[in-house]
């Protein structure tokens, strides 16, 4: 019976596509292995993701996708996209059961890999006796605070958003307890609940993948490793893999204009700016941005989307074209057009990331990005805008010096003066080179992490080494 790996994503993009990145490794190291991804509708609007799991059916064959379910939640003033994932997630396990069932009669099932925000499924791989993993699609280091997080939980009666001190996790460097994810910064929240829960299956799993290497986060791999963020029971084993970074298979795609205009420019002189998929800003703020980037006289290449609309809670702002004329400052495409380009909605990061023109990026600090940046060798300026990112701030900017931090005031709204500031810091200072020969440093570090005989490398051979003898 031919061997199967069955990954189970959460419905999020980012996290689907980092799932399949992993697919990809596995394969690439074992062929004779097929991969089964089960997918989710997202209970809330997320974007298609069709056309991408299409094209990774197209152009991976070993790879196959099983659509779950869909499940319809009953209606909900929650704030949190991450407690609709929970519910739906939990809702779905006998779903999750079925399939595995149905894939176990053709395929030999060596592990069930779900991501973290599926932790309520590994019940179900327990019950048919598959090993479970989890596979963390953030950093090493928010890692250890998640895996302390319970400790965290019993030393103190109050929320994170009422504690006004830093939060000390080992292999961590402190953080503000206001820089906990929006979800589990008030402890009577149902999301609190649902991710100390999943932070509490960790130890039950047969182990830990991540989306990380050796050489970036050393300090909070060791003390993983040594057991101290899991002070009351057993550390599962932990793979670090990384870096994943999802590329362009078509060999034959139309060049972007933005990419043709990067060719026009001098080497490494584009401050780089993009914040995801979820990163929307206010018309105030995109127009500070604006000044700030004009009045700074950086060439600039910025990925622009519509302000969230006031209907817009849980779902991603329409992806219709902005109205640039309107949404930005009078004349300002006029008088940045021969040294700034505006692109609407998208570009290809990762080939913007890696073009020489590209010297900084100002990144909402999601943990690909992340990834893709120091796979690049780009340095960065911070400004996190949701999730773990703020944590993930202080991490780049005081930890792996890589980055420098955007500043902002207490509704997180941030002044042209200081965009100035930062973009011309990044471009033009010795602070600036530094951060800039660290993250040079480190984008060897990771190409060296997955070639023959790397730390990536050698904890993938263990681990498939593992489930060959299980």
């Amino acid at each position: 019976m031919e061997e199967a790996i069955v990954l189970y994503p959460t419905p999020a993009i980012s996290h689907l596509i980092s799932m399949v990145e992993l697919g990809k490794l596995i394969v690439s190291y074992n062929s004779s292995t097929s991969i089964h991804i089960l997918i989710l509708e997202a209970p809330y609007n997320a974007g298609s993701t069709s056309s991408y799991i299409a094209t990774v059916s197209a152009t991976f064959p070993s790879i196959k996708f099983h659509r779950l379910p869909t499940i319809v939640l009953p209606s909900t003033d929650t704030k949190h996209y991450e407690s609709l994932t929970f519910e739906v997630i939990r809702l779905s396990n006998h779903n999750v059961h079925n399939t595995l069932l149905s894939i176990s009669k053709t395929y030999a099932i060596n592990a069930f890999i779900m991501d973290f925000f599926c932790a309520h499924s590994l019940s179900v791989a327990t019950e048919l006796n598959i090993p479970g993993y989890f596979f963390f699609t953030t950093g090493v280091s928010f890692l250890a605070t998640f895996l302390n997080f319970p400790s965290i939980h019993q030393n103190t009666t109050k929320s994170f958003k009422d504690l006004n001190t830093n939060i000390d996790v080992p292999g961590v460097p402190s953080f503000p307890a206001s820089y906990m994810p929006l979800p589990m910064l008030d402890r009577n929240d149902k999301a609190y609940d649902f991710f100390l829960d999943s932070s509490k299956c960790f130890p039950k799993s047969a182990g830990i993948i991540v989306n990380s290497f050796e050489l970036l986060e050393p300090k909070a791999i060791k003390a993983i490793l040594d057991g101290l963020c899991i002070p009351d029971s057993t550390t599962p084993p932990l793979s670090c893999i990384g870096p994943l970074i999802a590329t362009s298979n078509a060999a034959n795609e139309i060049v972007p204009d933005c990419l043709t205009w990067l060719d026009s420019q001098p080497s490494k002189s584009v401050i780089f700016l993009c914040f995801g998929s979820l990163g929307l800003f206010s018309k105030e703020q995109l127009s500070e941005i604006a000044i700030g980037l004009e009045k700074s006289g950086r060439r600039f290449l910025w990925v622009f989307r519509n302000p969230p609309s006031n209907h817009q809670k849980l779902a991603i702002s329409a992806q219709s074209d902005p109205d640039l004329k309107s949404l930005l400052p009078d004349g300002f495409l006029a008088r940045t057009k021969q040294r700034g380009l505006v692109v609407k909605l998208w570009v290809p990061q990762v080939a913007v990331l890696n073009h020489d023109s590209v010297g900084g990026f100002v990144t909402h600090c999601g943990w690909n990005s992340v990834l893709e940046a120091v796979c690049a060798g780009v340095p960065l300026i911070t400004w996190p805008l949701y999730a773990e990112q703020k944590f993930n701030r202080v991490l780049l900017v005081e930890e792996i010096k890589i980055a420098l931090p955007i500043n902002w005031s207490e509704n997180q709204f941030v002044t042209a003066l200081e965009v100035e500031k930062r973009v011309s810091e990044l471009m033009e200072s010795e602070s600036g080179n530094s951060v800039r020969e660290r993250v040079i440093a480190l984008k060897e570090a990771a190409a060296e992490a997955l070639t023959e005989g790397g730390s990536s490398l050698i904890a993938l051979s263990k681990l498939t080494d593992s489930w060959r003898r299980e």
